[in-house]
């Protein structure tokens, strides 16, 4: 892991620049990039698009561009290189020694923030294991002394084993004890999931790039106070909150870790238990930055990983679009989106930071929850008035009228769960 606090980082961002992409394109990805750096707490003194004809199998860059950023690096005192793609460990290894610094690539970066952020004990578990995934496949950066062996040692080491098969041993046995902790986390939180899903709280979930406002909705909307931070991934663990409906009713509310494009396999394979509260949850919320100019591609990279875990509306998971941050679009786009909006029942606009329009969301996470419930006509006789007080704590009553002889007759609507409760409890009232 980087050092942060060790020595002070100076950093250089490079992003390589393939194919045919636009320079706009480039220049946010370099800007996002520039952020992630940021994100971990160095100091970023220098970024740089580089165009990409060809990439090497030994150094990635040509030589012409290797030269180029050795002279960036020592203008600008640099002791660490970003390098915004995915490195071979081999081409890593060799641009280190080149530049004499520290190249990590992007997946690296991600796996350093979510090592930093990670508060709980399941968060350092998920992203140890994906780190040491990653680093799995770079002992050959670790060990510049990969040939020499040494004679066996107990049982552990047998004669002649070299030093990079005896950390390939280590490193497998520590993922083994890892994957064998993260299972007992997977099956607490399938207990955990089990008894939610028996209580009467349905389940919503908020999903959506980092930084596009998720933290402070949740805050906004359930009174909670997880970290509102202008900065990549601010949220890494998961956190519950009870959700007020309009009706009166309650929902539970998840602030659940931001996605991001290219986000390492690993780590997708490691937060599999915090990424299964989204696949269970009865309603996804997906959050959007409607100020930035990729939104489009980043709700593109948020459907993709949703697939990826068996999530979202392509598996039959009901899901609305929070377009949020209108208050920072210009007000030609502001118009656009009004226009598409009236078009989409799906599809809800908002600034956490001014307040706009989240009674209107609120009303539609409702009616969304709703279309599962039950509508169910019952009459309650006096001797059962209990069931009475019982629906309007768990329903929402559409009808009620008191007849002649004290029935009482009620029109209501409840969740699937409480629905089953009252037809294994009192069936009577269905007479």
């Amino acid at each position: 892991m980087i050092e942060v606090e060790a020595s002070p980082q100076y950093a250089l961002v490079l992003h390589p620049v393939l194919g045919r992409e636009g320079s706009e394109y480039s220049r946010l990805k370099l800007e996002e990039a520039t952020l992630l750096g940021e994100a971990l707490g160095v100091e970023v003194r220098a970024s740089l698009s580089i165009t990409v004809r060809d990439i090497k199998a030994n150094n990635y860059f040509g030589r012409g561009k290797i030269d180029e950023i050795s002279t960036i690096i020592a203008e600008h005192d640099i002791n660490l290189v970003v390098v915004n793609t995915a490195l071979a460990p081999i081409q890593q290894r060799n641009l280190e020694e080149i530049w004499n610094a520290k190249v990590v690539d992007r997946t690296g970066l991600i796996l350093e923030i979510f090592a930093l952020r990670a508060a709980t004990k399941e968060g350092r578990l998920q992203v140890e294991l994906a780190r040491l995934g990653y680093e799995r496949s770079r002992l050959v950066r670790t060990w510049t002394h990969l040939e020499r062996q040494r004679g066996g040692q107990g049982f552990l080491a047998g004669p002649g084993e070299t030093q990079i098969e005896s950390d390939r041993r280590m490193l497998a046995d520590k993922i083994s004890k890892l994957q064998k902790d993260l299972d007992q986390v997977r099956r607490t939180r399938a207990l955990q999931r089990t008894k939610r899903k028996r209580a009467p709280e349905r389940v919503v979930a908020l999903v959506g790039y980092t930084n596009a406002g998720k933290s402070s909705l949740f805050n906004r909307l359930t009174e909670g106070d997880v970290l509102e931070k202008d900065m990549l991934f601010a949220t890494l663990d998961t956190t519950h909150r009870i959700l007020p409906l309009p009706s009166g009713q309650n929902a539970v509310m998840s602030d659940t870790v931001g996605f991001i494009s290219d986000l390492p396999t690993d780590l997708v394979d490691a937060f599999r238990a915090t990424l299964e509260e989204v696949k269970e949850a009865d309603l996804l919320i997906h959050v959007r930055d409607m100020s930035d100019p990729l939104s489009e591609q980043h709700k593109q990279d948020v459907l993709q990983i949703l697939d990826s875990i068996e999530a979202g509306p392509n598996h039959e998971q009901s899901m609305i679009e929070v377009l949020n941050k209108v208050d920072l679009v210009s007000d030609e786009f502001r118009a656009s989106l009004i226009g598409n909006n009236k078009q989409d029942q799906h599809s809800f606009m908002t600034s956490c930071t001014k307040k706009i329009g989240l009674d209107t969301l609120m009303e539609g996470i409702e009616t969304e929850l709703s279309k599962a419930d039950h509508v169910v006509n019952v009459t309650i006789q006096p001797k059962d008035m209990q069931v009475r007080a019982w629906l309007h704590q768990h329903g929402n009553v559409l009808d009620e009228k008191i007849l002649e002889q004290g029935e009482c007759q009620m029109r209501v609507r409840l969740t699937p769960v409480d629905a089953g409760k009252l037809h294994t409890h009192h069936p009577q009232v269905f007479v």
